[in-house]
């Protein structure tokens, strides 16, 4: 049985996540609001833009190079659209980088990463 592929960075295939949980969200402009009639008015400036929360448990290979990716200031990331049931791809950033030891083992550690990715 082939698993789905969710994420890439920079074209890398990342391991399989223990949650993802994407959410999309409209940008809106200060000047949306209640009108004086008391209805509601929205300027979306730009409508769907993607975040991810995932959460990983990985070996200390892999936590070397999330925190790697952590620190880059934009990621080319594919990532599992749930619209579409398709890769797609867009630019990030990681924002609440997390890494917690799981369970000490022989090699390093397995541990659980976890951290939001904002799209641009």
């Amino acid at each position: 049985m082939a698993f789905i592929q969710y994420l890439k960075f920079n074209g890398t295939p990342l391991p399989l996540p223990d949650s993802y949980d994407l959410d999309l969200t409209d940008v809106e402009a200060d000047s949306g609001g209640e009108t004086e009639a008391g209805t509601t008015q929205r300027d979306v400036v730009r409508a769907g833009v993607v975040t991810i929360g995932v959460s990983f448990s990985v070996s200390a290979a892999w936590l070397k190079r999330l925190t790697v990716y952590s620190k880059q200031p934009k990621i080319a990331v594919q990532y599992f659209d749930t619209e579409d049931l398709a890769l797609k791809e867009t630019e990030m950033y990681i924002t609440g980088y997390k890494a917690k030891l799981y369970k000490d083992t022989s090699y390093k550690g397995l541990w659980s990463v976890s951290f939001t990715l904002n799209e641009f």
